[in-house]
């Protein structure tokens, strides 16, 4: 019988990490049971599904997925500058600092202070690894047909 491919209409359990090129891991399951999803449902950015196209279980690799596969280049669109008085006053600012914000919707929306001066805040709307490559490192556990409902 031949193994099962990941493709169209496939679950897939497999345990994986991501990293910056620099090696920092950014996530990682790797000591933690695999985890199940089915291709195209939503759970993986396709840039990193695109990468497990083809594998089989019992196989693994490391993928290098570049920006625009994965979370896009920074739009400067997304830096919005506040006046300082925005802030409560008791904040300590500082550059790197995630701060919680409401869009229009109410939704919650991280920022990141970017700079600071005592009249204006620079805040970044970009997700954080915008413009960043990606290791993808992944061990295929099982591949099974999925159930269409």
């Amino acid at each position: 019988m031949n193994k099962l491919s990941i493709g169209p209409n496939t679950r897939v359990t497999l345990n994986f990490s991501l990293k910056l090129e620099d090696g920092s891991v950014i996530d990682s399951n790797f000591d933690q049971p695999a985890v199940s999803f089915v291709i195209g449902d939503g759970s993986l950015l396709a840039g990193f599904e695109n990468k497990l196209l083809g594998l089989e279980a019992g196989q693994s690799g490391s993928f290098l997925v570049l920006p625009e596969q994965s979370f896009g280049q920074p739009n400067p669109s997304n830096l919005q500058e506040f006046d300082r008085d925005s802030f409560a006053a008791d904040v300590e600012l500082k550059p790197g600092l995630v701060m919680s914000f409401a869009d229009a919707s109410q939704s919650e929306l991280p920022g990141v202070v970017k700079t600071f001066s005592e009249d204006k805040v620079m805040i970044d709307f970009n997700h954080p690894l915008a413009g960043r490559n990606i290791v993808f490192d992944v061990a295929i556990a099982a591949v099974e047909p999925a159930e269409i409902h």
